[in-house]
């Protein structure tokens, strides 16, 4: 098959996701068409059926902001006809879907029927999607699509009930690859971090509000009370000044760490002992995965879709958002040296179940499901002569 996918080219979850899909789809012989305003984070390596098409977004003076939402429309167009792309998997619903729907009416008026499944993420639904002044938009975009996805059964539910979704909505959760995630040989830097040999916490996210670094900050102070511990804080985001104050407030800046963002996550999961996503709203929790991949236990709160990744009592516990006591009596328990190897190795086993091997073939059937449906609708159609 040949394949456009169309999403923002950034360290957040949607964005790794479709471009470690894109790749995935690449190895096993698809041809992949990656189109977006500038090149995935994550796409770090050749392949032979791995394509990148540049969205050309110009500013001109009759416009306060640049329209890119035309542009990515008519990119989608030019690449579609060019390219001769089977169909268009778009991530996010504002503003991919509404530009391929777009391009599918445009590309119609010249014989063209390009199929666009759209993946919803979260954000595009739990935040964006509900401002009033977009509703409109979302619900028309899904509606059109001739696939949808969404990452959790949480998500799908949210969908449902926030707009009038006349689709099926088919839920295929998030993936890790169980090649670049996992355990590192990386005692080097643990010793360095950790010359004491102490517990080593970590979190990962874009430290917005959503995310709760600061109760990260809090729970980990509790945790020090108790124990010697260090914590990395991997990312960067508008909450970085305030939590940087926390850790000034509570004196722990000695023991705490900003990284900033970092392409080889996985490097530093590998000699993690905790990670900690307290989050007011999750509705998969990528980060988490990615760290149960490299057996590092999970605290977090039990929002969104994380009570259908995390499993309370085994790979990690789940609190209230908000609940600092019980996250931090919880992450103890994880940290005492009797339990950790067990919690270690139930993470680890959970993450196996989401490896991209078993995920990736649930959206190749979507696709061919697609197709075939498009194939028979054309054969049924009388022919104008």
């Amino acid at each position: 098959m040949k394949i456009g996918i169309v999403c923002y080219p950034t360290f957040g979850g949607s964005g790794v996701v479709a471009t470690e899909l894109g790749k995935a789809l690449a190895k096993a012989g698809h041809k992949i068409h990656f189109i977006t305003y500038s090149q995935p984070t994550r796409l770090d390596f050749f392949n032979e059926n791995l394509y990148y098409h540049e969205v050309d977004i110009r500013s001109y003076p009759l416009f306060q902001y640049p329209p890119y939402e035309l542009a990515l429309a008519s990119k989608l167009v030019d690449v579609v006809k060019y390219e001769k792309l089977d169909i268009l998997h778009v991530h996010y619903a504002i503003p991919h879907a509404s530009s391929a729907y777009m391009a599918k009416q445009i590309l119609k008026t010249e014989g063209i029927d390009i199929p666009v499944v759209t993946t919803l993420h979260g954000t595009d639904i739990t935040l964006v999607g509900k401002d009033a002044s977009y509703a409109p938009v979302v619900t028309f975009s899904i509606n059109a699509s001739d696939g949808v996805t969404a990452v959790s059964e949480d998500l799908k539910k949210d969908t449902y009930e926030h707009f009038k979704i006349t689709q099926d909505i088919e839920v295929i959760p998030n993936f890790i690859d169980l090649e670049r995630f996992k355990k590192q040989k990386k005692e080097h830097f643990k010793m360095a971090i950790c010359p004491n040999d102490e517990p080593l916490v970590v979190h990962t996210s874009n430290f917005r509000k959503v995310k709760r670094v600061d109760d990260v900050i809090r729970i980990f102070n509790n945790i020090r009370k108790e124990i010697p511990a260090k914590l990395l804080l991997v990312g960067d985001g508008p909450e970085r000044n305030n939590i940087e104050a926390l850790c000034r407030q509570f004196h722990i800046c000695d023991d705490v760490r900003f990284l900033g963002k970092l392409e080889a996550v996985e490097e530093v999961l590998s000699v993690a002992d905790l990670f900690i996503m307290p989050s007011e709203k999750e509705s998969f929790g990528l980060a988490a995965l990615e760290a149960m991949a490299c057996e590092v236990p999970v605290i977090s709160s039990n929002a969104g879709g994380l009570p259908e990744l995390n499993i309370n009592g085994e790979t990690g516990y789940m609190s209230k958002p908000g609940d600092i006591e019980d996250m931090t009596k919880n992450a103890l328990h994880i940290l005492d040296k009797n339990n950790l190897p067990t919690f270690k190795k139930n993470a680890l086993a959970r993450a196996k179940l989401f490896n991209i091997t078993e995920i990736m073939p649930l959206y190749e059937n979507m696709y061919q499901k697609i197709l075939d449906k498009k194939l028979e609708n054309e054969t049924l159609s009388p022919k104008v002569m």
